[in-house]
């Protein structure tokens, strides 16, 4: 058995590895710990700092910076994840994709090397409603899909 579990770095995709964990130690299964950065909301915060700085021209630097800045926290979070999973006799890995998180997502979910897919109920944003991705995804995901809340 191989279970994926989608992390976007939100508490809820974090509890969702732990269910994942619990999962695999009982039925012996690996976990691939799967994210996904997408270059366009490095883009989206740059135009807002560049926008608020007053300073179009340093809009490449802020894309660069939040760019690195994102890929660095996504890495943190993942390997505090694989750590934590390791430590608990986890065979677990991780696993970073660059691009449309949905298509990035539904490619790899639907690739047929998984058994169950695991995912928080909310995003980042903390929102009280299912996340948007959720929504995006759900029903175009060929495993089955365990969202947790």
């Amino acid at each position: 058995m191989k279970i994926l579990v989608l992390v976007d770095g939100s508490k809820w995709s974090q509890k969702a590895a732990l269910y994942a964990f619990s999962i695999a130690r009982k039925r012996n299964a690996k976990v691939v710990l799967f994210s996904v950065l997408d270059r366009r909301e490095a883009q989206a915060v740059a135009v807002n700092l560049a926008m608020r700085s007053g300073d179009i021209e340093k809009l490449k630097r802020f894309e660069e910076t939040v760019w690195r800045e994102m890929k660095k926290s996504v890495h943190d979070v993942l390997s505090a994840l694989l750590e934590l999973g390791q430590k608990e006799g986890i065979n677990c890995s991780i696993r970073i994709a660059e691009g449309s998180a949905k298509e990035k997502i539904l490619s790899e979910a639907n690739s047929g090397k998984y058994s169950l897919v695991v995912m928080g109920a909310y995003g980042k944003s903390g929102k009280t409603r299912i996340g948007s991705l959720l929504e995006d995804v759900v029903g175009e995901i060929k495993p089955p899909v365990m969202i947790v809340r």
